[in-house]
Formats: C-alpha cells, structure tokens, sequence
C-alpha cells in the first residue's frame, strides 16, 4: 500500500480506482450540515463519500456535489440499499430512488447494507443486473461474514468488489480480511475510530511518539492493512486532522501492537444476529 495522498487509490477486482480514504456521512443530518461536511472535506482533497438510503441524506449529498462544481469522474460516490428493499424488484426500484437524491447518472459502489437472510442472494441478482447495465461502476456487499460471502460466491456471477465491515484495532477481523484477499475483494472499515473510544494506553503512547493524535495513528493502520477507511465528521478542524495520516508510516512493531489489541469487540450490530 503507497497511498500517499487523500484522494490516492486502490484498483477494485474490475479495474475500477476507489480512493482509500473517504468521509463517511452516517448520522450527518440531511441538508446544510451534510453539505458543509463534504465541502471540507472536498477542500482537504478528499474524493471519496459514503452515504446509504437509510442515513436520509443523499439528498443533501447530491446537493453538495453539485454546488462543488469538481468533475463527476473525479469523484467516486458510494450508497447503499436498505434492509426493507431487499429482494429484486424492490432493489431496482430503491436503487432508482438513490440516484434521483443523489442527482447522479451513476455511483461508483452499491452496497448491500445488512445480509438481511433469505434475501441478500436474490437482492444480489439486481445488483448484477444494474452492474451489466452501467448504472453502477462497481457493486459490493457490507457487514457480510465469512458465510455469506460464500453465499454469494456460489449463487452469483460477480464476485463482490467490496465488503465494507466494522473494523478497528479491538475487531481486527483476521478470517474475514484473509478471505478477501484471497478472493480479491477489498475490505473497507467502518467505525475505524471506535466511536470515539480512543483512550487505549498503547493509542496514547504512539500518537506521543509518532507526534500524531490517536484517531491518526488508528486511521494510519487500517491503511497499513490495506482497509479502505471512511472515518465520520462534520467538524472542518477534524477531517482535516484525519487526513494528516499520508506522510509517516507505523512500524512493523507498533502494527503489532495495535493488532495485539483485538477482543472481537463490536460498537455495532453483530452481522449474523441483528433485528433490523
């Protein structure tokens, strides 16, 4: 992994370039708070923005796009699909609501949001029909296990590009990153800074050392891992600090350290017993 910029990027299983840092939008509130956030974050180089229908704010990041008058290709949008549309037809038409929040011809990444269970592989079908037709440059899954990445692998024809997870140093989620890799789908974080649970003695002493924050040295290691990160905030000050990650590298040593670190513990929704 060089990245070496904000906007730098991976190249997905298709060939399609997804920066490895981004600003997610999970709680912003539609409108101008959702809208301000992103233009900071478009001013600090970011070119990478991950919304879904059920935060309420593609709108707002539809809006903030286009007031940002940056190239189309330049940016690389994701969403995506909610539990409740799940299921072909359903996916279809969700999707077509997405876009027109999002005044987009296209995204860049679609998402299954949750496995929602006897769902996901019929909702998975749509995905790769949009896929075929254009409307998405790439289609991928979230919060998927081991399991039901198999799933999909056995009844689909595309292997998902993405399986963007809960990932941090106390969920460093070993089985789940090797299986990726091995068949070349990129793991992406969500929750990369632990919900603001920054308060670790080993975080504290390798900011010191590094002369970085916690939140640094965290976001530092999902990209070491090769984790595409999405790290949340609407305050201008933070994601600029948050980008502030391109110009020192975490020493094979101090990796350890961190990954020594995990419990399996999750802030989130388990991904195979969840209500919603």
């Amino acid at each position: 992994m060089t990245a070496k910029h904000v906007a730098d990027t991976t190249t997905l299983n298709n060939g399609v370039k997804m920066p490895w840092f981004g600003l997610g939008v999970w709680q912003t509130p539609d409108g101008e708070a959702v809208e301000q956030a992103i233009q900071y974050a478009l001013d600090a180089g970011y070119r990478h923005i991950d919304t879904a229908a059920i935060y309420g704010n593609e709108a707002g990041v539809g809006n903030a796009i286009k007031r940002s008058g940056l190239p189309r290709e330049d940016l690389f949008i994701t969403t995506k699909l909610w539990n409740s549309e799940q299921g072909y037809d359903s996916t279809l038409r969700a999707f077509e609501e997405s876009l027109k929040r999002l005044q987009l011809d296209y995204v860049d990444l679609y998402l299954i949001h949750w496995p929602v269970k006897g769902k996901y592989i019929e909702t998975w079908k749509a995905f790769e029909t949009l896929y075929k037709e254009g409307r998405v440059k790439s289609i991928g899954v979230s919060n998927f296990q081991v399991h039901h990445l198999k799933d999909i692998l056995e009844h689909g024809t595309i292997v998902p590009a993405v399986n963007q997870v809960e990932f941090h140093p106390l969920l460093t989620q070993t089985e789940l990153r090797a299986f990726c890799k091995e068949h070349g789908i990129q793991l992406e974080a969500w929750s990369p800074l632990m919900q603001g649970h920054l308060d670790l003695p080993v975080l504290q002493e390798l900011a010191k050392h590094y002369g970085k924050t916690p939140a640094q040295i965290v976001l530092r290691w999902d990209l070491q891992h090769e984790v595409v990160t999405i790290p949340k905030s609407v305050r201008q000050a933070r994601i600029v600090e948050n980008a502030g990650i391109f110009d020192f590298e975490l020493s094979e040593e101090d990796m350890a350290k961190l990954d020594s670190l995990n419990q399996n513990k999750r802030f989130g929704a388990d991904p195979d017993n969840f209500n919603f």
